[in-house]
């Protein structure tokens, strides 16, 4: 579906602010030690926000890893961002995929922990590019 341009700009808009939403909770889920929970969320805070910078440029991915692919393609390899926030994203995907798949793998405040702050910056990153 092709979306018009105030289409296109009202959904970056939702993206962006739901990112601030999730990520808001994933601090929640860590407030209450809700591991698993709180891995999902902070993916899931990313992945709004490098969703709405690829929609905002036109590009729409059909799964997650597309949104993976894409973000690399387009915006890693070219240097708009560092290959540290891709790898980044790359190992929050790899660990809500852990947390989300794999039956016997218990995710730890270690596991989640670090996660945090580098959510925070890709975010903000995400942001200032749309902007």
């Amino acid at each position: 579906m092709k979306l018009s341009k105030e289409e296109r700009e009202a959904v970056v808009v939702h993206r962006l602010q739901k990112a601030k939403d999730t990520l808001h909770e994933a601090k929640g889920n860590i407030e209450l030690a809700y591991w698993h929970t709180a891995a999902n969320r902070l993916y899931y805070a990313c992945y709004y926000a490098a969703s709405a910078l690829l929609i905002k440029n036109g590009y729409i991915a059909q799964t997650h890893s597309g949104v993976v692919g894409l973000l690399g393609m387009h915006f890693i390899s070219k240097g708009i961002i560092s290959k540290e926030m891709g790898k980044f994203y790359l190992k929050i995907f790899e660990l809500r995929q852990t947390g989300d798949y794999s039956d016997w793998i218990a995710i730890e405040s270690v596991d989640v922990q670090p996660f945090v702050e580098p959510a925070e910056k890709f975010i903000d990153t995400v942001e200032k590019l749309i902007s």
